[in-house]
């Protein structure tokens, strides 16, 4: 198989030429170009034809979110950018991923987290390969009848959580602006990030959902037509009691397993399934890995139900796959079906 080509925009000639060099001689991927800002590589793309374009947010005269919308109309390609880990730089990529953008991948902020940074660039690169900017309408949904028969119709969510990765953002924008202001149910949303940037992702959704949606905080109440974004780099969980379900937010600072997630979708829907039981909805959206598979099935062994976003319209068909495959999910669904759906199972 032919290496991965990869194209690399940044303002910083350092940062570019560290990034070539062990992007291909670390990760052998093959750069087939670089470019300095914007303007520059607008008119380098089109010949380099890359698999994947890496570029920076931040960038002098034409910045990395004007060259991402340009770059969508005139030569569609995936992207993943490259963000300064601030408030600032937060926003920003969440607006990137709205404009079409893969993934992001915040800048280091010292010499010493380069290796890092660029291991988690490697990563991205590869399930960015995978994907397309550009989704057609995709086909019609499939049901798994027996799992339809074994479930009651009488039992109606009362909480939906929904977990997402690569691509999430952009899949969040589609589903939960679909969902009423009066919907009937909670939602929890887990979508890995980096820490820093879930509350630059809540306040953007907030700005033209229907629903209330908000950064989750400890001892938030759990309640319908509101939307918790789970923190990122935080314990999530619930807590009940008589005045009603709340959110449980902590710290954790025991390393990570590789491949490991905090918070961690199969850790939050496996809790929710335990409070709620039939009365819970689980959803997995488009991402890279396996988290979500076992959440999946503790809701269906719980007797909630559970849907997958389909391959056709999944960036990259990885979370999803998985629970599938683990027979976990009731329905397999299109992206611009799944709001319906939740409606109708609330």
């Amino acid at each position: 198989m032919p290496p991965v080509k990869v194209f690399l925009v940044d303002d910083s000639a350092v940062l570019r030429a560290v990034v070539a060099r062990e992007l291909s001689g670390r990760y052998g991927f093959e750069v087939v170009g670089t470019g300095r800002d914007g303007r520059e590589a607008l008119a380098k793309i089109p010949a380099a034809r890359p698999d994947v374009v890496v570029m920076g947010v931040e960038m002098p005269g034409l910045d990395g979110l004007q060259t991402l919308r340009e770059l969508m109309v005139t030569n569609p390609v995936p992207v993943v950018m490259l963000s300064a880990h601030t408030r600032t730089g937060s926003k920003a990529a969440v607006e990137a991923l709205a404009l079409g953008a893969v993934d992001f991948v915040p800048k280091p902020a010292r010499a010493s987290e380069m290796p890092a940074t660029v291991a988690d660039l490697a990563a991205k690169i590869t399930a960015a390969a995978g994907s397309s900017p550009c989704r057609v309408l995709p086909p019609a949904s499939r049901v798994c009848p027996e799992r339809r028969l074994k479930r009651s119709r009488r039992t109606r969510a009362e909480l939906v959580v929904i977990g997402c990765s690569t691509g999430g953002p952009g899949a969040l924008r589609v589903v939960l602006p679909a969902l009423p202001a009066d919907l009937g149910a909670a939602v929890v949303v887990v979508q890995h990030m980096p820490p820093g940037f879930t509350a630059s992702l809540a306040e953007h959704l907030n700005t033209f959902c229907p629903l209330d949606v908000r950064h989750a905080a400890h001892n938030d109440r759990i309640v319908p037509g509101r939307v918790l974004i789970a923190p990122a780099g935080k314990v999530f969980g619930f807590r009940g009691g008589p005045d009603g379900v709340r959110a449980v937010v902590t710290e954790d600072t025991t390393p990570l397993a590789p491949g490991g997630f905090r918070p961690s979708v199969d850790a939050v829907m496996t809790q929710a399934a335990a409070i709620y039981g039939a009365r819970v909805m689980g959803v997995l959206l488009t991402g890279i890995g396996r988290d979500g598979a076992e959440g999946m099935k503790a809701i269906m062994q719980a007797n909630g139900y559970t849907i997958a976003q389909d391959a056709e319209s999944s960036v990259v068909y990885g979370m999803p796959r998985a629970a599938v495959e683990s027979g976990a999910v009731c329905r397999v669904l299109p992206l611009t079906e799944i709001a319906a759906e939740i409606v109708q199972q609330v």
